[in-house]
């Protein structure tokens, strides 16, 4: 743990300035698009072994570009790989959606907790990775409880050439339906263009485009938004050369 956290302070001065001038880049080039929101997002992942590994994550959301930010959440959980191309995992988080019209405008539009199981497979086709996510989800909002059903299909594709066990690039598309136990059932559609870039075993970046369509539900508003993750990789043995698959990052 303490090697990983070594690691990653060494390449800090690295990443602050890849940060700043993605941020300069995108301030120039998507601040003529006023109706384009941000979608933020970091993540870190703790592998204990092949098999077991916990994550943790938090995102915050705004309708216009980094204004009026209207969304907050913080989530936690477990994963177990019970086959190569299978795992299943269990999560929980504090989900806020405030009123728009400025930064966390009180009250909120939905003040929730959620439990979460899910289950994730794997197809390599050549070098193309497909993924398939199921997951349901258990819902205490401020409204009363509901149940969500939600299926993500993705295709991801490395670029570059392999070093250290990875490649420095990933493309990848996917496309998530929402649906409930209740009339009209269709909730919402979420479509996402991503760009990976990795520049080590432990960090990673990803920039993105993210659409979705919602039907008449207020847990989260908005349309179109300039993704941006940033993804933290550690492991509990050093000594550990485990595959750094593909996958679809969380969300």
């Amino acid at each position: 743990m303490f090697i990983s956290y070594y690691a990653i302070k060494n390449k800090l001065p690295k990443i602050i300035h890849l940060l700043v001038t993605l941020m300069g880049f995108s301030n120039v080039s998507f601040s003529q698009y006023p109706d384009l929101g941000s979608w933020n997002i970091i993540n870190v992942k703790y592998t204990l072994n092949d098999k077991w590994s916990l994550f943790g994550e938090a995102q915050i959301r705004s309708l216009k570009f980094y204004n009026i930010f209207h969304y907050h959440e913080y989530k936690g959980g477990i994963n177990y790989r019970f086959h190569p191309n299978a795992r299943i995992s269990l999560g929980a988080g504090k989900f806020d959606t405030y009123k728009e019209g400025g930064n966390f405008i009180l009250p909120k539009n939905n003040d929730e907790f959620r439990i979460w199981p899910q289950l994730v497979l794997n197809q390599k086709i050549w070098k193309f990775n497909v993924e398939q996510r199921l997951r349901s989800e258990f819902r205490f909002t401020s409204q009363g409880y509901r149940n969500r059903f939600r299926y993500r299909v993705g295709v991801s594709h490395p670029l570059g050439k392999l070093k250290n066990g990875y490649y420095p690039f990933q493309i990848g598309a996917s496309n998530e339906l929402f649906f409930t136990d209740k009339v009209p059932y269709f909730e919402r559609n979420r479509l996402l263009f991503s760009l990976d870039y990795r520049t080590s075993k432990i960090l990673s970046f990803q920039a993105g485009y993210l659409h979705q369509f919602d039907y008449r539900i207020n847990d989260e508003t908005g349309k179109d938004f300039l993704l941006i993750g940033i993804f933290i990789e550690l492991t509990r043995n050093k000594k550990q050369n485990l595959k750094k698959d593909f996958e679809m990052k969380e969300d």
